[in-house]
């Protein structure tokens, strides 16, 4: 059987589109080798669920373009990208990606946990910050009870639940017990959730952030080596304002907005089927264009989302194969697509950060 020669399988992967990482599969750089009709594509970013039917699609271009079959492999690793200048790295975290929101009520943390989900069924290693000291939502959406242990009585093994790894201040105090404390307390408490932890080796930690640009925000910002942020708003005018607020605050201290997620986007009638736009429509896509930055995409009201966090089963392991799950699988690509590729988008436009070199 004739073999494939380097040239040939490059003209085929240009013509091949990658939508996560918006440019052919040649441009992207994913080709990594090929040996007789055996081809081998690494992405950056964890593809589990498309890695199949890549593959058939850059088999069957192939096929058309040269009238040899190959045998295509998609696999992914996935790399340590920029942060903040003057930041200190941490050791065996990849990439920190904050999750934020100018206001309450949007849905941040239930994004942020099935985002965090789906990254780890995509294929990645994965850990969840709940950054929220007054108000810790993650140890009942996880499902996780008890608290953490320590080995050698300085850091905390982390706890986990649904194959990640999670900290927040809601495993170290009752339920009902209040946060009454000021601002460099909390502070503080992030740093040291953060830094106390024994994380291991993560591909990606999700920082569920408290809603608002305060002390937490900052302190996130400036000492913390966070590769990008999320932004969660409704598409209702009154949250876009705020968002725009948190979306502006990470860009001035350096740290490249992945994108905008619209929650609660549009509402679906159970019994008639009918869609209405609750909140509006459109809000977050057109912030995005407004503001230059990726609209990662849209995820409906649904009663299921809300029921299934409260439960401690979030919809990425509830319902993996529903059209919610099918949704958040979809975004957690689109994030880990970006994060890959902002290195060229951002470096001109964020000029104190720096690539981690590890």
């Amino acid at each position: 059987m004739t073999g494939l020669m380097r040239e040939q399988v490059e003209q085929s992967l240009r013509a091949v589109q990658d939508p996560y990482l918006g440019k052919d599969l040649a441009a992207a750089g994913v080709f990594k080798s090929v040996d007789g009709t055996v081809v081998k594509l690494e992405l950056p970013y964890p593809s589990l669920g498309v890695a199949i039917g890549l593959s058939e699609e850059v088999a069957r271009q192939i096929q058309n373009d040269h009238g040899i079959s190959a045998q295509v492999t998609v696999g992914h690793r996935i790399l340590a990208h920029q942060v903040q200048r003057g930041v200190k790295l941490m050791e065996g975290i990849k990439n920190i990606i904050a999750v934020a929101s100018g206001k309450g009520g949007v849905g941040k943390s239930t994004t942020a946990v099935n985002l965090a989900l789906a990254l780890a069924k995509e294929g990645a290693k994965v850990g969840m910050l709940d950054a929220d000291i007054y108000g810790p939502s993650q140890p009942r959406m996880l499902g996780i009870s008890g608290k953490p242990t320590s080995k050698d009585g300085k850091k905390m093994e982390p706890m986990e639940g649904h194959g990640i790894k999670a900290m927040s201040i809601g495993f170290l105090i009752d339920d009902e017990t209040p946060m009454v404390w000021r601002g460099p307390m909390v502070m503080q408490a992030l740093e040291q959730l953060l830094s106390d932890t024994r994380w291991g080796e993560l591909d990606y930690l999700v920082v569920d952030l408290p809603p608002g640009t305060g002390d937490t925000q900052l302190t996130l910002a400036q000492k913390v080596p966070v590769s990008g942020a999320v932004i969660v708003t409704t598409p209702q005018d009154i949250a876009l304002l705020d968002a725009r607020k948190g979306l502006k605050m990470f860009e001035k201290v350096g740290v490249p907005i992945l994108g905008i997620i619209e929650n609660m986007s549009f509402y679906i009638c159970p019994k008639c089927g009918n869609e209405d736009d609750i909140f509006g429509h459109g809000g977050g896509a057109a912030m995005a264009e407004q503001d230059g930055v990726e609209f990662l995409g849209a995820i409906p009201l649904d009663r299921s989302i809300r029921n299934e966090a409260d439960n401690g089963a979030p919809t990425v392991v509830a319902q993996p194969d529903s059209r919610l799950a099918k949704i958040y699988l979809e975004l957690a690509r689109h994030v880990a697509g970006r994060l890959a590729i902002q290195a060229v988008d951002h470096s001109h436009k964020f000029p104190n950060i720096v690539v981690q070199n590890r």
